[in-house]
């Protein structure tokens, strides 16, 4: 509860604007408090938002508040569509206004995904549609809803699918006698993993932010995280607009989808009713054909290059006109093309974009007005942050809070001169790659042949000549290296026991150890140990080197020192 709130706590009972009994509260946001109520004038259930007021809250405050949510009541009645949540009435209690709404039996998207977890793409891609179709009819009536995501979409148990809350919402002509903006100049509002790359950088919106939302909405609900978290607000915003999307690999045959969805260019994304169309063909696949389409459309991940590479993967594997080795294989459009003008580039971008993300937060009058939900919070740990078949590992850089180059995906130094022309063999992925390895490590007799010494001292660097690997971790101080996981992995104490798991992405390592026991994924095989902090909740446990890019097998990370 904020500090100066005079919140009703004894709302149960009260009777709003002569005819609405509060029965229960429903749940509480960022302007108002919702309340399931009778109505007794017509006796039905309904839900009403009332405005939260803050004692210390002055006057154009909270007439600014009372504007949002008369908005919020006119975008949601303008537009008329059974996936629009119905508003009833509105009304006024002590000056303060409430909107009357329809009561949906059912719970929000996110509550699923907290309950369940991650939806099967013909399930998400069913929603997504009917979602689409009520955001083309919001953007024909003039009206753009600017904070779609998972708890914004309501799943009635009759199977009818309602976008709800649109509090930030933004209309053409407002109707209320005004055509200022509620949004103070250089402020963002919306909920940050979900937020447009052009708004971002503070550019102009318009429907194609709202078709980027839905896409890493159902991102999110296949996936099982958003595609851009990191670990603080500056580098999340850099990753929007300068990093390719994680490639989807729980989407099956909505994977293409979510790609043009999140195009970074707005002009690049199809509009509502295209994006419709786009995901009723995914939802229409039959289960076998699903089935088929999930087990080989995700390509195989990509290893980077390293002296001591395992022999590629043989051709045809994986998806077909997926990247991989060979002459002539499609190269992934991330939006980062071989015709773009290579690494140095690429790099250039992201360093901009990070300078546009800058001047957005900046201290001169700019502000970041960034909504959260309850599973934000419980869910914001580790970002995910798998990469395109081919890219280069990015890393978030100081990854407590600072963006710099280093979130540059370019940035890594596994990118060697002419070798990002050819791309390396890719690590296998099974179709539950995004769950964590189960396999006990077995005692290991030594290293395989050809695996070589270790050597010594702190670079964890291969012995046996020629010039040591570059380092695939980068230090972010406080005895910290940031390394990139290629797939979840289960974590395990000193002497084996297993504890819990650590998902993909970028995460934070002390040091690795030999421990003696082997770990064995497919062709990748070690005996090294990275010591963390696990996803779990368990301090100082070890995951196998197998699940860190950059290595070879029997042989440690290349920066992340020995223990």
């Amino acid at each position: 509860m904020s500090s100066g709130e005079n919140e009703h706590t004894d709302g149960i009972g009260r009777l709003l604007a002569g005819r609405y009994r509060v029965v229960a509260q429903l749940g509480r946001g960022g302007m108002g408090i919702v309340w399931r109520a009778h109505d007794e004038v017509l006796g039905r259930e309904v839900a009403v938002k009332e405005l939260r007021t803050y004692t210390d809250a002055a006057a154009p405050e909270l007439a600014d508040l009372g504007r949002r949510m008369q908005r919020e009541a006119r975008a949601a009645a303008r537009v008329r569509h059974p996936g629009v949540i119905a508003v009833h009435d509105v009304a006024e209690v002590d000056g303060r206004p409430l909107i009357v709404m329809e009561l949906v039996d059912g719970p929000s998207l996110d509550d699923v995904l907290r309950e369940q977890g991650p939806r099967e793409p013909r399930e998400a891609a069913e929603i997504g549609a009917k979602v689409m179709d009520a955001l083309a009819a919001a953007h024909q009536a003039g009206v753009l809803h600017r904070d779609v995501k998972p708890g914004n979409i309501l799943l009635d148990r009759s199977g009818r699918v309602v976008l709800t809350d649109f509090g930030i919402a933004t209309m053409e002509d407002p109707g209320d006698g005004s055509t200022t903006h509620l949004t103070r100049s250089g402020e963002l509002v919306g909920s940050l993993d979900y937020l447009a790359p052009e708004r971002a950088q503070g550019h102009d919106f318009g429907p194609a932010s709202d078709v980027w939302a839905l896409g890493a909405t159902l991102y999110a609900a296949v996936e099982g995280t958003s595609p851009f978290r990191r670990t603080s607000t500056w580098s999340t915003l850099t990753a929007i607009v300068a990093e390719p999307l994680p490639e989807p690999r729980a989407s099956g045959p909505l994977g293409p989808v979510l790609q043009e969805l999140m195009q970074k260019q707005p002009q690049d994304r199809p509009d509502a009713d295209r994006a419709r169309e786009l995901l009723e063909a995914v939802a229409q696949i039959p289960d076998q054909d699903a089935a088929t389409t999930n087990l080989r459309g995700s390509a195989p991940k990509q290893r980077e290059a390293t002296e001591r590479s395992v022999p590629a993967v043989p051709p045809g594997f994986g998806a077909p006109g997926s990247a991989g080795p060979g002459p002539g294989a499609p190269q992934p459009q991330d939006g980062a093309t071989a015709s773009d003008g290579g690494p140095r580039r690429r790099k250039a971008r992201v360093l901009l974009a990070a300078a546009a993300v800058a001047v957005v937060l900046a201290a001169t009058g700019v502000s970041v007005a960034l909504l959260t939900d309850s599973d934000d919070s419980k869910t914001a740990g580790r970002p995910s942050a798998s990469r395109e078949a081919g890219d280069s590992p990015s890393s978030a850089g100081p990854s407590r809070g600072t963006v710099d180059a280093s979130d540059d995906p370019e940035s890594d130094p596994t990118q060697q001169g002419d070798q990002q022309s050819s791309p390396a063999p890719g690590k296998p992925e099974r179709p539950e790659a995004a769950e964590p390895t189960k396999k006990a490590p077995a005692p290991s007799p030594g290293p395989t042949e050809g695996g070589g010494a270790t050597g010594g001292g702190n670079s964890g660097g291969t012995s046996g000549g020629g010039s040591s690997p570059a380092p695939v971790c980068s230090p972010i101080g406080g005895g910290k290296y940031n390394c990139e996981v290629w797939r979840a992995a289960a974590s395990y104490t000193a002497d084996g026991a297993e504890v819990g798991i650590l998902k993909a992405g970028t995460n934070y390592f002390y040091c690795q150890q030999n421990l003696g026991r082997r770990e064995t994924y497919d062709e990748w095989t070690n005996i090294w140990w990275a010591k963390t902090d696990d996803d779990s909740g368990n301090k100082n446990v070890f995951i196998s080197d197998v699940y860190i890019e950059g290595g070879d097998n029997d042989a440690p990370v290349p920066g992340l020192p020995e223990c």
